[in-house]
């Protein structure tokens, strides 16, 4: 068994992981998994810099892991960042900071990196006895970019793009400096429109339709579970190998973009940090299974953060 601690920083939400790994069986078994939202993306794709309000929310989540690592006691810690502080002129700072308080240096991982640790984390334990087929192709929605990996027990190909759910929501939902609530017909064509050059863009390097099971990560599509299974609030083990056809992730994504903040808020297992973004993040899902033909999609709470952990174990 090797204690290690697995942080992920991405442009939405920063996540934690320590779990002790046995290779010898390949489990992961989890002593702390949480997540902060700290929109460390705020304005990144308009400015090019990471916001100073957002450097301090990232560092103020960084100080309490900081703290969790150390109690819970991990011998090896690797922290990765993914797409914003990939964007950003002044990186240097964000580096600067997570040195001095974790004592170890942000990787500002590739998009190819990124894909494969997520591939790794999602499909390592599919394999087991879920008798799903093969090649699967595992797709990440994050804040910033979308990952794509087609592989069976291996990445055969992967491919990052620029879409994910605050990069779409501040390109193409916000006016005046708000999120419209709901957006116009024309703003969500715009934000279809991006998405369907994006997957061109996958699509050059990653056979999309090739594979025969569609693996959903991260936040939107964990939040899109949890609302197709109406679920009395978020709860993982539910989630986790969930299964939701293209018709319900339909309905659910035409809800999300013609409901009211409020009205999302009142979902009981919506996080609050994705109230204003989890339309965008939909339908990039959405999107996907139609271009795809998926008919369903498998939800996996086992991601890149699972991956990052076996890399260091």
């Amino acid at each position: 068994m090797t204690r290690v601690a697995a942080v992920d920083c991405g442009t939405n939400s920063i996540r934690l992981l320590v779990a002790d790994a046995d290779p010898e069986t390949g489990e992961l078994t989890d002593l702390d998994r949480r997540m902060t939202i700290v929109r460390l993306g705020q304005g990144v794709d308009r400015t090019g810099r990471l916001a100073p309000e957002a450097l301090e929310r990232t560092f103020a989540a960084c100080r309490e892991y900081a703290q969790v690592i150390r109690e819970l006691g991990a011998t090896k810690v690797r922290f990765v960042a993914t797409s914003a502080s990939r964007d950003a002129e002044n990186r240097d700072e964000f580096v600067r900071g997570v040195v001095d308080i974790l004592g170890v240096e942000p990787e500002v991982i590739t998009g190819d990196q990124e894909a494969e640790f997520s591939f790794t984390g999602a499909t390592r334990e599919l394999s087991g006895g879920d008798h799903l087929e093969k090649p699967y192709l595992v797709v990440d929605i994050g804040g910033g970019s979308t990952e794509f990996v087609v592989g069976e027990d291996h990445v055969g190909a992967a491919r990052s793009v620029d879409i994910g759910c605050v990069r779409l929501t501040e390109r193409h939902l916000v006016h005046d400096g708000k999120v419209t609530d709901p957006p116009a017909h024309e703003q969500v064509a715009a934000m279809r429109a991006d998405i369907e050059a994006a997957l061109d863009l996958a699509a050059e390097t990653v056979p999309l339709g090739e594979a025969r099971t569609l693996v959903g990560l991260a936040g939107s599509v964990t939040t899109v579970s949890a609302i197709a299974l109406e679920l009395p609030e978020y709860d993982s083990a539910r989630i986790h190998h969930s299964r939701i056809s293209r018709a319900r992730v339909r309905q659910i994504t035409e809800w999300l973009l013609s409901s009211s903040h409020a009205e999302r808020a009142e979902v009981p297992s919506m996080h609050p940090g994705r109230v204003d973004v989890i339309g965008a993040g939909a339908l990039v899902l959405l999107s996907i299974m139609e271009r795809t033909g998926a008919e369903e999609v498998v939800v996996s709470e086992h991601d890149i953060l699972d991956g990052i952990a076996w890399s260091v174990a």
